[in-house]
Parts: C-alpha cells; structure tokens; sequence
C-alpha cells in the first residue's frame, strides 16, 4: 500500500499556469492541479481515459469541439483519443484521473 501526504510534495508546473501533484497507483494517474485564471490548455489528445472533477472555479473544455464551462463538483469523462483543450477562467483546483498510468507524468 502507498501513502501520498500532497502537501509535504512539490508541485510541477507541466505547461504555463499548470501546478500538478501526482499520484500513481498500479493502473491510474491522480494529478491534483492548481491552474492559474487564463492559462491554456493545447488541443491534443492520448490513448489515456481522462476524468476531469472541478473542486474550485471555473474551467471551459472543448472536447471533439463541444465547449463546456465546468464549474466546482462538475465532473467530465474524456475518452481515449479524443481531441480536447480547455481554458482556466478563473483560478482553479481540478482533480484529473487518467487510465492507464501517465508514464510521462512520473
């Protein structure tokens, strides 16, 4: 079994506004971002399934170019391999989990 205390871990800055603590089980990813207001998400896509949870603020996501403002205890299920980007619109704190394990995270 594998503890994580996030607030004893540094977090990195992945792209510009983008503060992750990540966490790898076995199979999963577990990044807690900060995101800071207007900072840019890219288009692109992964083999990952991605589940977006919004703690705090608020977040545009584009997926296969549908646009959706998510907003605190909004969840969104991104399928492998599909084309989305997004934006901060306020400052933010969302939970992302991907399957399989990001390896490019650790």
């Amino acid at each position: 079994m594998n503890y994580t205390e996030l607030n004893k871990q540094s977090s990195r800055e992945i792209m510009p506004g983008f503060h992750g603590k990540f966490v790898h089980s076995d199979n999963m990813t577990f990044v807690h971002w900060k995101i800071d207001a207007g900072a840019a998400l890219p288009e692109h896509a992964h083999l990952h399934e991605q589940v977006v949870n919004v703690i705090e603020g608020e977040f545009e996501l584009i997926v296969d170019g549908e646009s959706r403002t998510l907003k605190p205890r909004q969840v969104a299920c991104i399928p492998g391999h599909a084309k989305h980007s997004g934006r901060a619109l306020t400052d933010c704190y969302i939970v992302d989990v991907f399957y399989p394990v990001r390896e490019d995270y650790r």
